[in-house]
């Protein structure tokens, strides 16, 4: 049974919030007071939260950045009075999964909901062990090898390649890669990714200068195949 968040103040909404996800069998959890929430959802096992922007205490943006800087995977769906493009584009910019904006449809939320809970289950169906060429990474132990001799990559290195396992074919924009592996409040540079692939390069690569697996979107990014084309 998957765990909801609740971190809104205002106690209508809260409550049928509550009663309407509990009918749906899932556990929730709530709090008013944002400083108590993100206290919540730093200890606990939280499956998604529903976060308001207008808090006591601390803000739903805050909120939302500092949960992602801790739990990058963790869905969070923002709700909110305010309406404008710039409202919406801020959330989604601090890593927020999804927004809507009060009033709102429950069935609407729902399905939102449940979207987001399909699509982390397709995410996490990355095996534990993946090769390609001449590689094997084990994301459960943290261990790569090349040729079978072990080589050292950094817990980043793995969150690049496990990012591009899960969009293997697809041309990968840098500023996703740094949303999703560093997060903006890290404040890293694109050239910042491109370093990271030369490395990574170098690494897995039989012949750096001629990958076959990294491969250069130019003007883009970077696309990752696991066979050679």
């Amino acid at each position: 049974m998957k765990t909801i968040l609740i971190i809104e103040d205002d106690i209508s909404i809260l409550r049928g919030l509550k009663d309407n996800l509990e009918y749906e069998e899932y556990t929730v959890l709530t709090e008013t007071d944002g400083n108590k929430g993100l206290e919540l959802a730093l200890e606990k096992q939280i499956d998604l939260i529903l976060l308001d922007i207008m808090l006591p205490g601390m803000n739903g943006y805050e909120i939302c950045r500092k949960i992602k800087k801790e739990k990058p995977a963790l869905p969070i769906i923002m709700i909110t009075a305010r309406g404008s493009e710039m409202d919406k584009v801020s959330g989604l910019d601090i890593g927020a999964d999804d927004y809507v904006t009060k009033p709102f449809s429950i069935p609407e939320l729902m399905a939102r909901i449940r979207a987001i809970f399909r699509r982390v289950t397709q995410e996490n169906k990355i095996p534990t062990k993946y090769s390609f060429g001449k590689v094997t990474l084990d994301f459960k132990q943290y261990k790569a090898f090349r040729n079978n001799d072990e080589i050292k990559l950094s817990s980043k290195e793995f969150a690049i390649m496990e990012y591009f396992i899960r969009r293997e074919g697809e041309a990968v924009h840098r500023h996703d890669l740094l949303h999703e592996v560093w997060g903006f409040e890290a404040m890293p540079t694109t050239r910042t990714v491109d370093n990271f692939m030369l490395d990574l390069r170098k690494k897995l690569e039989e012949d750096p200068s001629n990958p076959k697996h990294i491969i250069t979107v130019r003007g883009i990014g970077y696309r990752f195949n696991s066979l050679i084309q």
